[in-house]
């Protein structure tokens, strides 16, 4: 599936572009906490590390996705039982739930906190 290769290319690049920025980080004598460029390099990897884990989280939902496929539950919806709608799930080839499974799950989300 093409969606998993671009994911693996761009996971790749990012772990090699976090690998570097450690290694430039621990080769410099420069001080995140009082260094006004700190701030940058903190940032950087922040959002490195970031990227690169949901980058890997979507990995693993196309994989779970190829699973689903195999055992034939591809496109039913996990929660109801429901089919899963063409449009979400040429949006979101990955989707685990019909679209109304998934406002309820928002929802929730959104009311606790």
């Amino acid at each position: 599936m093409r969606m998993r290769t671009d994911a693996e290319t761009e996971a790749a690049t990012l772990a090699r572009d976090l690998s570097a920025l450690f290694a430039a980080s621990r080769d410099s004598n420069a001080d995140d906490e009082h260094d006004p460029e700190g701030a940058t390099v903190g940032f950087e990897r922040a959002q490195l590390t970031a990227v690169l884990a949901a980058t890997r989280e979507r990995i693993a939902e196309v994989d779970a996705a190829l699973r689903r496929v195999d055992a034939g539950t591809y496109g039913v919806c996990e929660r109801c039982g429901a089919p899963i709608g063409g449009d979400r799930l040429a949006a979101r080839p990955f989707a685990r739930w019909c679209i109304a499974c998934a406002s309820l799950s928002a929802g929730r989300r959104a009311g606790s906190g």
